[in-house]
């Protein structure tokens, strides 16, 4: 490859255009030879890659990178900054699959324009609300997790807030701010009904879910991430906290013993659980435990359960003291 158009790859996540092929020398029908033969790959229309590179790319996971710096090479617009889901993605964010189209999405100032495989969306696009990726400008955290949320329903924006928060990629101020500047777009009371229920002390989209599930229900307002003790010793951790009831919450993910975390087995983490329970239920903690079908079709049940534990008070003297923590802890494998 001629060094000028090596150079104009390296510079677009390995990409290059009909015209800096041109501006190499290169003739359209050598182009035509070099993809024919299968040197080149054609990604998008007017926009090539070498084969092994864009191959490279697909098979480690950065295909949406890929299809992102090919749109914005398709459309020459060096204003454009990708944004909502595709921003999502690249930054890291966690969110669920089906939220996440293989559409790219982008924000231009004064373009809104919609294409195969892309969409533009007009609105404002300050300095302060573009970083980059690579070579890719996107929206930050912030302004990204504000724009998926004037379009997602509720509790998977509130899930993805939570999950951004946990991780630090995200400050409340910030949050904050990005739904004032949004407050006169479409949307935008969505997001900030999404913000105001986030919080970072989540660990888990269960955690969140389950929350907004109690709060829905017009339970006590409920306590995160709490620690009780008795005497000096940690007992236990709880996900959720009614001081008033003395009850603790936990939210069992499958994958909390199917796929452990910290190098445990399956069979330590059952008899981990079980130590911590019995430990709470004899200094008079009563719990509650919901998984992921109490959520899809047995919340009737779950609030039931949840309000008759509610309903009696906790023990009148405490051999144990219960302390929220400032912030979740994320779990690594």
């Amino acid at each position: 490859m001629h060094p000028l158009l090596g150079a104009a790859a390296d510079r677009q996540l390995g990409l290059f255009t009909a015209l800096d092929a041109r501006r190499a020398g290169y003739e359209h029908a050598e182009i035509r030879h070099l993809c024919s033969s299968g040197a080149w790959t054609r990604v998008r229309r007017g926009v090539y890659g070498r084969t092994d590179e864009v191959a490279s790319a697909r098979a480690s996971g950065r295909q949406h990178a890929l299809d992102s710096a090919a749109v914005l090479l398709d459309l020459g617009r060096p204003e454009a900054a990708v944004s909502h889901t595709s921003a999502l993605r690249l930054l890291g964010l966690p969110a669920s699959r089906a939220l996440l189209p293989d559409t790219v999405r982008l924000t231009h100032p004064a373009l809104w324009r919609r294409g195969k495989g892309f969409v533009v969306n007009q609105a404002p696009l300050p300095p302060a609300d573009v970083t980059h990726h690579g070579p890719l400008r996107l929206t930050t955290p912030p302004r990204t997790l504000v724009d998926c949320a004037r379009e997602w329903p509720l509790e998977d924006a509130v899930v993805a807030m939570d999950a951004a928060l946990l991780r630090g990629a995200v400050a409340p101020a910030e949050l904050a701010a990005a739904v004032a500047a949004a407050r006169s777009w479409p949307g935008a009371p969505r997001a900030a009904r999404a913000a105001g229920l986030a919080d970072g002390r989540a660990e888990s989209p269960l955690e969140t879910r389950g929350r907004l599930r109690i709060i829905g229900a017009g339970l006590p307002t409920m306590e995160l991430q709490v620690e009780i003790r008795i005497g000096r010793r940690l007992v236990a951790v709880v996900d959720g906290w009614f001081d008033d009831a003395a009850v603790a919450v936990e939210f069992d993910g499958r994958v909390k013993y199917t796929d452990p975390w910290g190098g445990r087995s399956p069979g330590r983490v059952l008899w981990e659980e079980k130590r911590r329970e019995d430990a709470l239920r004899s200094a008079d903690v009563r719990v509650a435990r919901i998984v992921d079908a109490d959520l899809e079709g047995g919340w009737q049940d779950t609030e039931a359960r949840l309000r008759s534990l509610l309903a009696v008070p906790g023990p009148a003297r405490r051999s144990f003291t219960a302390t929220a923590r400032q912030r979740g802890v994320v779990r690594a494998g």
